[in-house]
């Protein structure tokens, strides 16, 4: 059973359900919070990660698997290697970890890059262990421009 709380900007320390014991939550909240730090900064925090992480990222047209920490940070390095700002939607605790859903944004160059993006974290000892990355892909201005003269969204 999983529960769920909708934080600002960051994940935040309540739920709506008490399924969870409070150390397990703190774990999560924890681990989402350094999740956060590590994509807005690219600098992972002390015991985020477990050494033997396996990630699993899938982008569009596009999927790679990483086995490790550091070769999950080289591959965030290589492929956006730009600190920038993230929106924490939603935060969904499992038995297992967390799921987060949030939006990136950042710059590169003369463009303000837009991203949306859901990660499944499984943890083991406070630590993210299994990871999953589902990715819309980087929309540049011009993308972000005609998806707002296109549609409208009631939950933008």
């Amino acid at each position: 059973m999983s529960t769920s709380t909708r934080p600002a900007a960051r994940p935040g320390t309540s739920t709506s359900s008490g399924t969870l014991t409070s150390p397990a939550r703190d774990r999560i909240t924890a681990a989402a919070a350094g999740l956060v730090t590590y994509l807005e900064t690219g600098r992972v925090p002390a015991g985020l990660f477990d050494p033997d992480l396996f990630a699993d990222l899938t982008f569009p047209h596009w999927r790679l698997q990483t086995t490790t920490a550091a070769e999950l940070a080289a591959v965030r390095a290589e492929r956006h290697p730009c600190p920038g700002s993230v929106r924490v939607e939603r935060l969904d605790e499992s038995e297992a970890g967390f799921w987060m859903q949030f939006e990136e944004r950042w710059e590169d160059g003369d463009q303000h890059w837009y991203c949306r993006e859901a990660i499944r974290a499984d943890l083991r000892d406070g630590r993210i262990i299994d990871f999953a990355l589902y990715c819309t892909g980087d929309w540049d201005e011009a993308t972000q421009r005609h998806h707002a003269a296109v549609v409208r969204l009631p939950r933008p």
